[in-house]
């Protein structure tokens, strides 16, 4: 009898505990609408208000279709009567811009529903999730600045390379004034194009001059050479060939065809992941060059890196530091080194401009590094 009842208590608690997990369950609200990134004219894929995305690919032939987004293991759709493969992710995801692909019975596709964009070395699909502070980087009413593509010669690679300059609202105005320069760098896999169309950079800029709350300068955006070496590698980078191009070429040609405040008070150099690592290399060896320095989850600058750089404390102005929270947590402290916070406060009371960034609810991700620049845009370049 006793082991009756104690099975019988057994079956109920199982059986409650179950019914909790059920309720526990979030219910997903049918608000689907096609992501902003969309194709013109199609309709998926599909975001709700929770932050639920979903897909659909006209595949009938197709054995399994699974998509990248949403988890470790991807989000896997399941074949309807009709031939069409749907599927929803099983969580929320974080908001912002995220990469993904298909893979269809083994290859690897883009979604013909979506814009692609440049990241993980290939153009892969991109979907954006609505941000609740997304009103920082939205088009709005406000005098616009230009991005435009410049060629320039690179003796050192024996070609012709390429870079994006955003040059802000009033540029063409006053054809007297001068403005400083922003060196701006992508992260690995991805190239020149990142920070304008992942990142819009020139619409928080916008944004930025248009509330008063930045000076007006140039942006800078080219290909950091990073590519070439695969994940896990980095210790063999070589930085030497892109700091020939950065130095040597692109800086000289910016300022002899643009109207730049050519001095090292007026330029900085900021790049987010792989490019923060690039921008540390490179201004703590030219700090007759830069005076403003950007490390967006790419590491930090430690008060050992300070001391062992002459001249450090009389000619950088600031030294930014962002993550995203979620990078940040763990034993993932610091990403690329130390812990950051602990480095950024030990400048900060050695008297050196420091300033630390915490971008709320975020990973290593686009809406991290939008926020970033927010942050850093309006530090930069003051008198």
């Amino acid at each position: 009898m006793k082991c009756y009842l104690t099975v019988l208590v057994l079956l109920v608690s199982l059986g409650t505990a179950l019914c909790l997990a059920q309720t526990d369950q979030p219910t997903i609200k049918e608000d689907f609408k096609p992501s902003t990134l969309n194709q013109p004219g199609q309709e998926y894929p599909q975001v709700n208000s929770q932050g639920y995305a979903r897909f659909r690919i006209t595949a009938p032939e197709a054995k399994s279709v699974n998509v990248s987004l949403g988890g470790r293991g991807g989000t896997p759709l399941e074949k309807t009567e009709d031939g069409v493969w749907m599927g929803t992710t099983a969580r929320p995801e974080d908001e912002g811009f995220h990469y993904y692909h298909l893979t269809v019975d083994g290859g690897t596709f883009n979604d013909p529903g979506t814009l692609n964009f440049y990241g993980s070395t290939r153009w892969e699909s991109g979907i954006e999730i609505p941000a609740h502070d997304r009103d920082f980087y939205a088009l709005k009413d406000v005098p616009h600045g230009r991005v435009q593509q410049i060629l320039f010669p690179s003796k050192s690679t024996n070609t012709s390379r390429r870079a994006f300059v955003y040059t802000p609202p009033d540029y063409d105005k006053d054809q007297n004034r001068r403005y400083p320069v922003l060196y701006l760098q992508h992260g690995w896999g991805e190239d020149e194009t990142a920070w304008s169309n992942q990142g819009h950079a020139n619409l928080i800029m916008d944004n930025l001059i248009a509330e008063g709350r930045s000076q007006p300068f140039l942006i800078v955006m080219t290909y950091g050479m990073t590519n070439n070496v695969r994940i896990g590698g980095m210790g063999n980078f070589s930085i030497d060939p892109f700091e020939t191009v950065l130095i040597k070429e692109l800086i000289p040609y910016v300022d002899a065809n643009f109207r730049t405040l050519s001095d090292q008070p007026h330029r900085a150099m900021a790049g987010l992941s792989m490019g923060g690592m690039e921008t540390k290399t490179i201004t703590l060896k030219n700090l007759n060059i830069f005076s403003h320095i950007g490390l967006l989850s790419g590491g930090s600058i430690s008060l050992d890196d300070v001391n062992n750089t002459p001249g450090f404390r009389e000619k950088v102005k600031l030294v930014f530091v962002s993550y995203g929270s979620r990078e940040l947590g763990g034993n993932r402290g610091g990403v690329f080194g130390g812990d950051p916070k602990a480095e950024a406060d030990a400048l900060k009371q050695a008297g050196i401009n420091s300033v630390f960034y915490v971008s709320p609810d975020t990973a290593h991700e686009f809406l991290s590094w939008r926020r970033s620049l927010r942050e850093i845009a309006p530090l930069l370049f003051r008198e």
